[in-house]
């Protein structure tokens, strides 16, 4: 009955979060897998094979157990259960403040799906941070509100907005391309089709092909981003960190871990769509 009589905005947050929780407990392996393969010191001589996925994969199994792989879920759940909840209630506020009356065009999905994944992404940053250096193994952190403590202590509350910079600029390209392919893929489908039972999986479908185009066209982003928030010490300003990935790995060096995030990403989103729209349905609310 309370949830029946929620603002809508609120009813948007309570399915983006489950949604958002369900993706992240499934996927958080191939999370991890990423922010270990961006993050590897590259010091193998030269000649040496290239260490991929599934090698990083099987090495965290046999090093940290079968649990290992969900190493850095905690700030994940902190991260992506009010983070998604906070992205979805801001673009449907955006929407139908903006759009109510009509379908966004590409380029207006675009700018919607960037204005909400910016909300969300510099309200969830710190938890973002303590995430990113639980999956990479070199620190030592307990819990979230130990490394939380440890980093205002030790670097200065101001290192847990490290990589804010290359975050959103990863983050808000890769929601308005999302937005816009998806919503276009959807849009171009026979109406017969998108009023039928299959609906979950066909917004499933337009989703794993919108992911799969966003998160390619966001990976040199997300790499710079790992580096800045792992070693801020390293590299205070994005450019710092542009500049050693090129030095190091060549133009390579920008999409190391795009196949585990890729997955991972478009799984995700395919997945946190569906379930979204699904649920609002459900409400009775137009998505």
């Amino acid at each position: 009955m309370e949830i029946a009589l929620a603002h809508p905005a609120l009813k948007a947050f309570m399915c983006g979060s489950l949604s958002g929780t369900c993706s992240t407990l499934l996927f958080q392996p191939l999370d991890l897998v990423k922010t270990r393969l961006q993050t590897l010191q590259n010091n193998m001589h030269p000649g040496a094979p290239k260490v991929g996925m599934i090698t990083v994969f099987f090495n965290v199994i046999r090093t940290e157990k079968l649990l290992g792989l969900w190493k850095g879920v905690s700030p994940s759940f902190m991260r992506c259960i009010p983070g998604v909840g906070i992205y979805f209630s801001t673009f449907y506020s955006l929407k139908q403040h903006f759009f109510q009356d009509r379908s966004p065009s590409a380029g207006e999905a675009v700018l919607l799906g960037a204005g909400a994944r910016c909300v969300a992404g510099v309200a969830m940053l710190p938890i973002t941070v303590i995430k990113t250096r639980f999956e990479s193994g070199r620190y030592n952190y307990i819990s979230v509100a130990g490394a939380l403590k440890s980093v205002c202590q030790n670097e200065g509350p101001r290192a847990l907005y490290s990589g804010l910079t290359a975050t959103l600029l990863r983050d808000a390209p890769f929601s308005g391309i999302y937005v816009m392919f998806y919503s276009q893929a959807k849009k171009a489908l026979p109406q017969e089709i998108s009023s039928s039972s299959f609906v979950p999986l066909v917004n499933f479908g337009c989703g794993v092909v919108a992911g799969i185009l966003a998160s390619l066209a966001t990976q040199p982003a997300d790499v710079i981003k790992t580096h800045m928030q792992v070693s801020p010490a390293l590299y205070p300003k994005t450019s710092d960190a542009v500049r050693h990935v090129y030095a190091k790995h060549g133009l390579s060096g920008f999409f190391r871990g795009a196949v585990p995030r890729s997955l991972r990403r478009t799984l995700m989103a395919a997945m946190a769509w569906t379930v979204y729209e699904q649920l609002m349905a459900h409400m009775g609310l137009k998505s």
